[in-house]
């Protein structure tokens, strides 16, 4: 049986996300999607990279994520590809997502869209607080320093 990190098929996902924001907590949630949108994110052209969550009339929304038009839908059933999406969480995800974002400087970063076991799409969201200059490069030193350890290790056996 496969675990739940092997099952997930990736549609989309922001690699930038753990560069710009520290990521304080993740949290998967559903997503409200017509059928050319499932379609779309299955063909893995979908683009989170500058889209982000937020609070809409009590509801949470991901605002500003690209879904390509699938082509092989007719006129009708087309959906515009940068469309407010509905994220599907529990009453209590919510209230803490809501207290979190209230906060100065917090935002919510979607990390990754991928389809889980069942087939379901879902959303990755993280509760973020952006870096600032100098932190980025002490993260890039910290990653080049963690390559060439391992580097070494691995040629002195």
């Amino acid at each position: 049986m496969a675990t739940r990190e092997e099952a997930k098929k990736y549609a989309a996902q922001n690699r930038r996300a753990r560069f710009d924001f520290f990521i304080d907590d993740v949290l998967e949630a559903g997503i409200m999607l017509t059928g050319s949108e499932v379609k779309s994110l299955r063909g893995g052209r979908a683009s989170v990279n500058e889209a982000y969550a937020g609070l809409k009339g009590g509801e949470l929304f991901l605002f500003n994520a690209y879904i390509p038009e699938y082509l092989q839908a007719g006129r009708v059933d087309q959906h515009e590809p940068k469309r407010p999406r509905k994220l599907l969480v529990r009453r209590r995800e919510l209230d803490k997502l809501a207290a979190g974002i209230k906060q100065k400087g917090v935002t919510l970063v979607p990390m990754s869209v991928y389809f889980n076991e069942r087939g379901f799409a879902k959303v990755e969201i993280g509760l973020a607080t952006g870096k600032k200059k100098h932190d980025k490069r002490e993260s890039e030193k910290e990653r080049s320093w963690q390559r060439d350890k391992a580097r070494l290790m691995r040629d002195k056996g």
